[in-house]
C-alpha cells in the first residue's frame, strides 16, 4: 500500500523592497545622469538609494527615539493564521506596530483579521489581501 505523504502548500516570497515611483525636475534628473555618465554612481537608483541612505543616517539618533517612543516592531512581522487564532483563543486583540514590513499571510479570512486585530500602524509596507486590507480599514492608522 502506497505512503500517503502530506505536501505543504508553497509560501509566497516576501520581497526584499518596496517600489516607489518620484517625479523628479529635469535639471535634477540630468544632474543625476551625468553622475552616472561620470561613473561615481552604475546608474539612477543606485544613486537614489544612495541618497536615501545617507539622508537617513543623518537622523539615525531621531529615527532610535522614535521607534522606541512608539514601541514600534523593527524589520519584518507576519502573522500567520496560526498566530491569529492563537490570540483568538486567548481572547487577546493585536495591536500591530511595524516600522518596515507587516506581513498578513493571504490564507487569514477578513473575518479573523477582524476579530484579533484592533489596530494596525505600518510605517512602510502592508502586505495582506485586498480582502483582509478592506475589512481591517477603519483600524489602520
Amino acid at each position: 500500500m502506497p505512503s500517503k505523504t502530506a505536501i505543504a502548500p508553497p509560501t509566497a516570497k516576501t520581497p526584499e523592497s518596496e517600489k516607489i515611483t518620484i517625479n523628479m525636475g529635469f535639471v535634477d534628473l540630468g544632474n543625476i545622469d551625468l553622475l552616472v555618465a561620470e561613473g561615481f554612481y552604475s546608474n539612477r537608483t543606485d544613486f537614489i538609494r544612495t541618497a536615501i541612505r545617507t539622508h537617513l543616517s543623518t537622523h539615525a539618533d531621531v529615527l532610535r527615539q522614535a521607534v522606541t517612543r512608539k514601541m514600534l516592531v523593527l524589520g519584518l512581522q507576519s502573522f500567520s493564521v496560526a498566530d491569529l487564532e492563537a490570540a483568538r483563543a486567548a481572547g487577546e486583540k493585536l495591536q500591530i506596530r511595524v516600522l518596515g514590513l507587516a506581513v498578513i499571510d493571504p490564507n487569514v479570512s477578513p473575518a479573523l483579521a477582524s476579530a484579533t486585530i484592533d489596530s494596525l500602524t505600518v510605517l512602510g509596507a502592508l502586505h495582506a489581501s485586498p480582502a483582509v486590507k478592506a475589512a481591517l480599514a477603519g483600524r489602520i492608522r
